[in-house]
C-alpha cells in the first residue's frame, strides 16, 4: 500500500470530522438534539468535553494538558511509524488500522490545540469553581478565543440510543467520526491480528534425489 494512499484515507477522516464539528458548534447550541432522518436510534446531541475519546474526563486542567501532550506527542510518533510500516510493506490491513488510529488521534488534537482560540465560546475551566463550565448560545470563529492554545475542548455529537428503557440506554455514548475512527482501527486490529501478523511459511527446500548409481570421471552430471 502506497503512503500516498494513507495520506488520502487520513485526511478524508480529518476533514469529515471537522466539518461536522465546526458546522454543528457554529450552528447549534450545546445540548441540542437533532434526529437524523427523524429516527430515534440516531441523533446528533452536541456537547464538548474536556477530555479523552467518548467524552471521558482526565482530572483537572494540569490533566487535560497532559493529556493534551500525550496525544502531540502520540501523533508525531504515528506519523514516523506509519512511514516506516509502508516502506517495510506490512499487510494493507494493518496499515489501513494503524491509519485510522492516526487520523482520530489527530482529528482531537486538532480540537484542544485549536478550537479555544479559534472560537469565542465553549467549555472551558473555571479556577474558582474548580470545574469545568459549560456557556449558552451559538459560538463563532473569533480572534478571542475563549481559552488558550493547547486548552480546546473535543466536539462531540454523535449519538446512538438504539434501545430505551426507563432504567437501560444501548448505546449511550456521544461521540465523533475522531472517535469512531479510533476505535474501527483498534477493534479491526483485535479481530484480525493474526491475519495482519501472520508470519510467512518458510519456502520448502529443493527435494534430493538419491541413487545407487555410480558416478565415475567421464560422467557428465546436467
Amino acid at each position: 500500500m502506497k503512503l500516498r494512499s494513507v495520506a488520502l484515507l487520513i485526511a478524508l477522516i480529518i476533514i469529515a470530522d471537522q466539518a461536522l464539528k465546526i458546522w454543528i458548534k457554529t450552528s447549534h447550541d450545546t445540548g441540542e438534539v437533532l434526529r437524523v432522518f427523524g429516527a430515534d436510534w440516531f441523533r446528533l446531541h452536541f456537547i464538548e468535553n474536556p477530555g479523552m475519546a467518548w467524552g471521558w474526563k482526565f482530572g483537572n486542567e494540569t490533566g487535560k494538558m497532559i493529556l493534551t501532550l500525550f496525544r502531540l506527542a502520540a501523533v508525531i510518533f504515528g506519523t514516523w511509524y506509519l512511514g516506516q510500516i509502508v516502506r517495510q510493506k506490512y499487510s494493507k490491513g494493518f496499515i489501513i488500522c494503524a491509519g485510522l488510529i492516526y487520523a482520530g488521534a489527530l482529528g482531537n488534537l486538532i480540537d484542544s490545540m485549536f478550537y479555544g482560540m479559534i472560537f469565542d465560546k465553549g467549555l472551558h475551566y473555571d479556577t474558582a469553581l474548580n470545574d469545568y463550565i459549560s456557556y449558552s448560545g451559538v459560538a463563532a470563529f473569533s480572534s478571542n478565543g475563549y481559552s488558550s492554545f493547547l486548552h480546546g475542548s473535543v466536539v462531540d455529537m454523535l449519538y446512538f440510543p438504539i434501545i430505551v428503557t426507563n432504567d437501560f440506554i444501548f448505546f449511550s455514548p456521544i461521540f465523533n467520526i475522531a472517535d469512531a475512527s479510533i476505535s474501527i482501527g483498534v477493534i479491526t486490529l483485535l479481530i484480525f491480528q493474526k491475519r495482519f501478523f501472520k508470519k510467512p511459511e518458510p519456502a520448502e527446500a529443493n527435494p534430493t534425489v538419491e541413487t545407487s548409481s555410480e558416478i565415475s570421471d567421464k560422467m557428465q552430471v546436467s
